[in-house]
C-alpha cells in the first residue's frame, strides 16, 4: 500500500501545481508580448533551478551536514532531512516542477507564437517553430549548464534550498 502513497500524493501535487501555474500562465495571455516573454523567461529559470536542486540532492554528501549539525549551524537539520529524502527531492523537483514548467512554457510559448504570427508577416508555422526552438534551447542549454553548476556545488546548493524551506515552512 505505502508503493501506491507517493504516486497518489504525486498526481495531487502536480494536479495543483499545474494548476496554479497554468492558471497564472492563462492570466498572462492578456498581457502585452514583454510581460509574457518575460513570464516565458521565469518558467524556463523556475525549471532549471529546481533541476539544480534535484540534481544537487542526489550528489551532495550527507557528512557535511552532519558536522555542521553538530556545531548547531542553522539550516543544517534541514539540509540532512532532505538528503534523507533524497529521491523524493529529485523526483518533486525534476519531475514534478520540471515537467510542469515544461508544459506551462510550452503553453506560453503557443501563446507568444500567436502573438507573433498575429503582429508580423510571419505565418503561424514559422513563428511557432522559432518560439518553440528558443524554448527548447534555452530548456535544455539551461538544464545542461546547471547540472554542472550542482554537482560542483551540490552542498551549497541544498544548504541554501534548506534555508530557504525552513523560511517557507516557518521553522
Amino acid at each position: 500500500m505505502k508503493k501506491l502513497s507517493w504516486p497518489i500524493k504525486v498526481f495531487f501535487i502536480t494536479f495543483i501545481l499545474a494548476a496554479i501555474f497554468s492558471g497564472a500562465s492563462n492570466l498572462l495571455a492578456d498581457l502585452n508580448i514583454i510581460m509574457l516573454v518575460i513570464a516565458l523567461i521565469i518558467v524556463i529559470s523556475i525549471g532549471i533551478v529546481f533541476d539544480m536542486i534535484g540534481v544537487a540532492a542526489l550528489t551532495s554528501k550527507k557528512e557535511n551536514f552532519h558536522a555542521m549539525a553538530s556545531k548547531k549551524i542553522k539550516g543544517a537539520k534541514e539540509a540532512i532531512n532532505l538528503l534523507n529524502n533524497s529521491t523524493t527531492v529529485a523526483s518533486i523537483c525534476n519531475d514534478v516542477v520540471g515537467d510542469i514548467c515544461g508544459i506551462v512554457s510550452g503553453s506560453l510559448g503557443a501563446i507568444l507564437a500567436i502573438y507573433i504570427a498575429g503582429n508580423s508577416s510571419l505565418s503561424i508555422v514559422i513563428s511557432t517553430i522559432i518560439v518553440t526552438s528558443f524554448i527548447s534551447a534555452f530548456t535544455v542549454g539551461g538544464k545542461a549548464y546547471g547540472k554542472t553548476i550542482a554537482t560542483k556545488y551540490a552542498d551549497k546548493i541544498i544548504f541554501r534550498t534548506a534555508k530557504v524551506k525552513k523560511v517557507l515552512t516557518f521553522k
